[in-house]
């Protein structure tokens, strides 16, 4: 799942109205951006296959340290416990962690079961909804317009960078998602793979901070 966690994410605005757009950002998608470090390390394991789903090519072979039940708690609770210790606001915290640990219930309507519960054992669950790439994209487009609906409704932009910050955000997302969905498959090859999530999350999350920084909640 791709858009869906940044549609959870703009959402969780209205119940975090304290909590950056840029930091929603991030720990929706905190166990992407650590697996494909993992990956390069050799902790972590994928196979790029095309045609293994209608929606993706990788055949998730070993992930147990991202993208585990137990994992995504631990990693929530970690988050979270930052996010206090620098800004000393419990409701923030609470939905920081939530929306980490948010991934893993996400990613568990569209993987096949391969999505571990704990780091060691052999239980793994998915319900596949990337078998089926119509349902996949009615899926995820309605998190994501519900999201930036929620989030629209409940700021405003303060200036031309608030209004065409979050426009430019908006189709970004989509060209993203586009070339995602039908581009071809990414480089059977870890550097080049981290490369393309290193440039694609540096972008979104520099186009939330300007975004967020010129809207006001209300």
């Amino acid at each position: 799942m791709f858009l869906g966690h940044y549609g959870l994410a703009f959402g969780a605005k209205k119940a975090a109205p304290k909590v950056s757009l840029l930091t929603l950002f991030f720990a929706v998608e905190f166990v992407d951006i650590l697996w494909p470090f993992l990956l390069l390390l050799d902790v972590e394991k994928v196979n790029i296959r095309p045609g293994f789903t209608e929606v993706t090519p990788f055949e998730f072979v070993h992930y147990p340290y991202t993208h585990s039940l137990v994992m995504g708690v631990v990693w929530g609770l970690l988050c979270g416990v930052i996010y206090w210790l620098f800004q000393k606001d419990m409701r923030g915290a609470m939905i920081v962690g939530l929306a980490v640990l948010s991934h893993w219930f996400l990613d568990l309507v569209v993987h096949i079961p391969d999505l571990p519960l704990t780091i060691s054992g052999d239980t793994k669950l998915g319900f596949g909804m990337w078998n089926s790439l119509p349902m996949t994209v009615l899926t995820e487009s309605i998190l994501f317009i519900a999201g930036v609906w929620i989030y629209v409704k409940n700021t405003r932009a303060i200036n031309a960078k608030g209004k065409w910050g979050l426009f430019a955000l908006i189709v970004f997302f989509i060209i993203a998602e586009l070339f995602n969905t039908f581009g071809p498959p990414p480089e059977n090859s870890i550097p080049a793979l981290l490369g393309s999530f290193v440039v694609l999350q540096a972008i979104v999350l520099g186009l939330a901070y300007v975004t967020d920084r010129n809207r006001v909640v209300g």
